[in-house]
C-alpha cells in the first residue's frame, strides 16, 4: 500500500510542480518521476528489510542476502533509467520484465505468510495478493504508458 501511496502522491505533486513552473502538465514526465521516486522508495527496503526480503525467497535459493541488495540496487539504477531520454524505453522494458519476475516472490511470500518488514512468518497470506497482484500489473501498464509507448 506504501508504494502505492509513494507512486500517487509523487505523480500529484510532479503534476502541480509542472504546471506551476512551465505553465502546462507534463504528464508522462510525471509518472516516470513518480515511478522513480517509488522505485527508491522500495529499493531502500532491501537495505532496511533485508532480513524479511531473504524470507521471501525459497530455502535453495543461495546467497539470498546478496540477491536482496543487488535487486536494491538494480531498482535505483532503473530509477535513474526512467528519468534520462535515451535510456527510457530501455529501461521501462526491464522494468516491466523486472516486475514480473519479482512477481513468484511475491506468491511465495503470500503462500508462507512472510511479514517481510518484522522478518517473521505472521504476514497477511493469500489476501495479500488480492491487492498485490493488481498493484504490480498497475505499475506494469504504469510504466508501459509513461516510458515505453511514447
Amino acid at each position: 500500500m506504501k508504494p502505492l501511496i509513494v507512486l500517487l502522491l509523487s505523480f500529484t505533486i510532479s503534476i502541480l510542480v509542472f504546471k506551476i513552473l512551465k505553465k502546462e502538465y507534463n504528464f508522462a514526465l510525471s509518472a516516470r518521476i513518480a515511478m522513480s521516486i517509488m522505485l527508491v522508495f522500495t529499493a531502500l527496503g532491501h537495505f532496511v528489510f533485508t532480513k524479511g526480503m531473504s524470507m521471501m525467497i525459497p530455502k535453495f535459493v543461495p546467497f539470498k542476502d546478496i540477491f536482496i541488495y543487488l535487486t536494491g540496487i538494480f531498482e535505483i539504477l532503473l530509477a535513474i533509467g526512467l528519468l534520462i531520454p535515451k535510456l527510457k524505453v530501455l529501461s521501462g522494458w526491464v522494468l516491466v520484465i523486472f516486475l514480473l519476475l519479482m512477481l513468484p516472490a511475491n506468491i511465495y511470500a503470500s503462500i508462507n505468510n512472510v511479514n517481510y518488514q518484522k522478518g517473521t512468518f505472521d504476514g497477511n497470506g493469500l489476501s495479500y495478493l488480492w491487492f498485490r497482484i493488481p498493484l504490480q500489473f498497475l505499475f506494469i501498464i504504469w510504466i508501459y504508458i509513461s516510458s515505453i509507448k511514447i
